[in-house]
């Protein structure tokens, strides 16, 4: 029987966190539910041991970190993760688990479907749909909702998964991480509600937008620098040409360039674009050269 563990990153859910384990605890009996408190200073921790949940900590401040320490503590076949503001649909709990197994998935997400007009922040809402768009062209990506905290993983990814975000860019780097190794992954429309009373959101719509948009151009340039680069080259030897063909007319013109700083320019924009499509190259052999080896690693995970 494949072992099931249920992770829950949490910061001041105190009034949510009982719910939410006794929820999961219902849906999925024989699973551990391990709430990690992220230096919480109301009753978090108390809440979740009372509802029968294995409590752990993560100092530093920031749900990648969370997950990073949860993905390197708990062993177990399956992995849920699910955030402790109660939320998340608890009762597709089980169909989210089912249908990793059957269908033999390594990540099974459960996109959310608004069933109140207040369940998202109206920032938060466009950003989504923002960020959802930016994936699907930067990195050909079909995800409805990258950001979602509800989602099911397989061993093999979990132990395999390099994280290196410290916040709530974390669903980003694990979706791009996903579509560069082509896992087979699955989104499944689940309820997205309010949050229970007295709870508030930890998301900041313009600080942690920011990150997450960072984050997804650090990762569109280490795992496709070739189009990145493609494009810079392709800016800069078109405004190089621009300038080359009013100062090749002066030229031709006269028999003299007066216009020395435009030619200086133009000539220096022309070199830096063929650099750039020189440096895609080289650096997309190694994109290459690293996808390999994060494969390798995660077959033998």
């Amino acid at each position: 029987m494949s072992k099931i563990a249920v992770l829950i990153p949490c910061y001041n859910e105190g009034k949510a966190i009982y719910k939410v384990v006794k929820d999961f605890k219902s849906q999925l009996p024989d699973a551990e539910i391990y709430v990690y408190d992220n230096n919480s200073n109301d009753n978090t921790t108390a809440e979740a041991k009372r509802a029968g949940a294995i409590v752990k900590f993560e100092p530093r401040q920031g749900k990648g970190y969370v997950v990073r320490r949860m993905f390197s503590d708990i062993d177990a076949d399956i992995y849920l993760m699910v955030d402790g503001d109660g939320t998340y649909d608890f009762s597709r709990a089980r169909e989210l688990v089912d249908t990793h197994v059957h269908e033999e998935l390594d990540m099974v997400i459960g996109a959310r479907v608004e069933k109140t007009e207040t369940a998202h922040r109206t920032g938060h809402k466009f950003g989504n749909q923002l960020f959802n768009f930016a994936l699907k062209i930067l990195f050909q990506s079909n995800f409805k909702d990258i950001f979602s905290g509800y989602r099911v993983f397989s061993r093999r990814l979990v132990k395999s998964f390099p994280a290196i975000s410290s916040g709530f860019d974390i669903e980003t780097e694990l979706s791009v991480y996903a579509l560069n190794l082509k896992l087979p992954v699955k989104e499944i429309e689940t309820d997205f509600f309010d949050r229970i009373a007295g709870t508030q959101s930890k998301l900041s719509t313009f600080k942690d937008g920011f990150k997450i948009g960072l984050r997804m151009f650090n990762l569109f340039k280490d795992f496709r620098p070739f189009l990145l680069f493609s494009i810079i080259s392709s800016i800069l030897i078109t405004s190089g040409l621009y300038l080359g063909i009013k100062v090749t007319q002066e030229f031709l013109a006269t028999g003299y360039v007066y216009k020395i700083p435009s030619a200086v320019l133009c000539i220096g924009l022309l070199v830096m674009g063929f650099l750039s499509f020189a440096c895609g190259l080289i650096l997309d052999s190694i994109a290459n050269q690293r996808r390999e080896i994060l494969r390798l690693h995660y077959l033998k995970s």
